[in-house]
């Protein structure tokens, strides 16, 4: 089993680089968790998407 973790500061960047991970992937998907997070910055706010793909290669 392995886990692919990817992080984008835009919720569609993330679903891009899940898609081509997906596309290129030699192997099961077992589970895929999703976090967002966010934080200031001055008076900007910062978005964090992440993604863990775990799966068996």
């Amino acid at each position: 089993m392995k886990v692919k973790i990817i992080d984008e500061s835009h919720e569609k960047d993330l679903e891009e680089q899940i898609n081509n991970f997906l596309n290129t992937l030699d192997g099961e998907v077992v589970d895929i968790k999703f976090h967002t997070a966010i934080s200031m910055f001055g008076e900007e706010q910062i978005y964090c998407f992440t993604a863990m793909i775990i799966y068996n290669k």
